[in-house]
């Protein structure tokens, strides 16, 4: 049997369980583990500026690859407890993540060495596990379990600590003799489908919900094929969404209190069934649940035993990975249309299509200092079907939501229930290593902007191009507009005269300058007639010089957006009389 250092045998095990990319910095406690990946090759490596904004990268590299899982590195002590906003991040979504950290030597831990840190336990309530590894002759074991833990069930993180003596002792380890252990994911019985649809079938204005799960799933075919078999609208959450793309003809818009469209919202509210696939009812989604639930049947199907029933107990519960409960409903529902025995849906999507054609949200706006509606206008047009969104919280986001469409799985990166300030950039930085070929396109408010604005040098250096639109009212915006509730304004302006910079006109920091001495391309945009002469020149730039490019756009101070507490309260704050000119962009997608 060959012998190695755990370390070697660690780096073999990555590849041959397909980890191709790592985000992270070296140090001390984890230079073995660094040394491994030089001597093997078979790991790129992305050198971040700060151990959290690795983690946010390997997260959006996992988002984004379909099957690959991107790996964060660190050395002891800080570099992991900087690690656990991500692994939180990566939790909350059902992201798979591998964090490596280094660690004192193993007689040292109970003796409060240098930056040693108990990480496991730091970690375990945000990881699927997190283990410090003893002994040398446990890590392929241990390695091969975190693998299968996080592609099983509902994935998740995992977070492997290895002491620096482990890493340096030698095993006997054969990689050519390893095979990864077997991804267990549950899978709804005939008889369990069956008696969904039938329940669907007995509904007059069903809907199918399709949450993250699809997507984590590689199911959005099976979904679509089944929406079309039954002639069934579908709505997606904010994690599933790009599922069915916006402008076929059954997306009934994306429902909420804040990331939702109004036709999304109204189509909700007159329905009577709800089969919900690989989706969590989070609060978000469903506003207050009386509201969400009064005069509707609803059916659960979930990857994960205790998320059925944990928001509210659904009428019927199936414990599935989507892609096995929708391939067999799709195969009964095909036997019952051609057997003839599916009722007759057009009256009821020709209502959803109507509703998608009416309640809109005006976008038009043609004021100085621009009104962020208009931005996503612009940005509808000026990207294209196949471009990959990347953003996390604030106003932006929101916004985003409730204006930008998409049209592929996968195309829209977001921290949904977490919601890190900070997560965008890096994020960004991993989804475009993941995806060298595709347009990524980040949007961030100032201030998630400003969080981890040193990262853009990570994209100059490594050549990691993108497009990062910066919407800046100089605001907390999302929280001054909660303030609201209190009648207050208290410490949520970022606004300050710039001594340095005329051009920054009292909103503080002056964007541009320091992106262009990270590295980095930027331009400013203060006029709405510039917006699209602007993203053009963005999208070019990126592809010329292959760099992170900022496009900060100076918007009003105050704009108050669409949100409420329950679905059927949502507060518009804008007048809603639209016509073409309107909200163009929204109505293209009935064209």
């Amino acid at each position: 049997m060959p012998r190695m250092r755990a370390v070697d045998a660690a780096v073999a095990i990555l590849e041959k369980e397909g980890a191709t990319q790592a985000f992270g910095l070296p140090g001390a406690a984890i230079n073995p583990f660094y040394d491994a990946m030089r001597k093997h090759g078979g790991i790129r490596h992305v050198l971040a500026r700060h151990v959290e904004a690795a983690s946010h990268m390997a997260d959006g590299y996992s988002r984004a690859a379909a099957g690959n899982i991107g790996v964060c590195v660190g050395t002891s002590g800080p570099a992991g407890t900087d690690m656990i906003t991500g692994l939180y991040a990566a939790w909350a979504d059902s992201v798979p993540m591998l964090c490596i950290t280094g660690q004192a030597p193993v007689a040292k831990l109970d003796k409060e060495d240098f930056q040693a840190v108990d990480i496991a336990s730091i970690a375990a309530p945000v990881t699927k596990m997190a283990r410090t590894v003893l002994e040398a002759a446990q890590l392929p074991g241990v390695l091969a379990q975190a693998f299968q833990l996080m592609r099983s069930g509902r994935p998740g993180p995992v977070l492997v600590d290895l002491p620096i003596d482990v890493q340096l002792t030698e095993i006997e380890f054969d990689p050519d003799l390893y095979a990864p252990l077997p991804v267990l994911r549950p899978e709804a019985t005939r008889a369990q489908v069956a008696r969904a649809l039938d329940m669907l079938q007995a509904a007059e204005r069903p809907l199918l919900v399709a949450g993250g799960g699809i997507v984590n799933a590689g199911a959005e075919d099976l979904l679509v094929r089944l929406a079309e078999t039954l002639d069934v609208p579908v709505v997606p959450t904010l994690m599933g969404w790009g599922a069915i793309a916006d402008d076929h003809p059954l997306a009934a818009g994306m429902v909420g209190i804040q990331t939702s469209q109004r036709y999304g919202n109204a189509t909700f509210l007159e329905s009577d069934f709800v089969l919900g696939v690989g989706n969590r009812w989070a609060n978000r989604h469903t506003g207050g649940l009386e509201t969400y639930r009064r005069g509707r049947t609803f059916v659960h199907v979930d990857i994960e035993p205790t998320q059925i029933g944990r928001v509210f107990a659904p009428d019927l519960g199936i414990v599935s990975d989507a892609r096995a409960f929708l391939a067999l409903a799709v195969e009964i529902a095909r036997e019952r249309r051609d057997a003839g025995q599916l009722p007759d849906r057009s009256r009821w999507v020709a209502d959803c299509a109507a509703r998608k054609g009416t309640l809109l949200r005006k976008t038009h706006f043609t004021e100085v200092p621009i009104k962020p509606q208009r931005v996503y206008e612009e940005m509808n047009r000026a990207f294209d079907r196949d471009t990959v969104y990347v953003t996390t919280i604030g106003l932006s986001q929101i916004a985003g939501a409730q204006l930008l469409h998409v049209y592929r799985s996968r195309h829209w990166i977001n921290a949904g229930q977490a919601g890190p300030l900070g997560w965008t950039g890096p994020a960004a930085l991993g989804v475009a290593a993941a995806r060298p070929d595709a347009e990524v396109v980040a949007l961030s408010g100032d201030y998630d902007f400003q969080f981890m604005l040193e990262e853009l040098a990570v994209g100059a250096q490594h050549h990691l191009p993108y497009v990062h639109v910066v919407v800046n009212n100089a605001y907390l915006g999302l929280i001054r507009q909660s303030q609201r509730a209190f009648e207050m304004d208290y410490h949520v302006s970022l606004a300050f005269e710039n001594i340095n910079s005329a051009e920054t006109e009292g909103y503080g920091v002056d964007h541009v300058r320091v992106a262009e001495a990270l590295g980095c391309k930027a331009l400013r945009v203060k006029d709405p007639e510039d917006l699209a002469p602007a993203f053009a020149k963005a999208r070019a730039t990126a592809a010329e010089f292959r760099v992170p490019v900022v496009v900060e756009v100076i918007l009003e101070r105050v704009t108050n957006i669409a949100m409420g507490a329950e679905l059927d309260g949502v507060n518009e704050f804008e007048d809603l009389a639209l016509s073409a000119e309107d909200s163009p962009t929204a109505l293209a997608l009935l064209d």
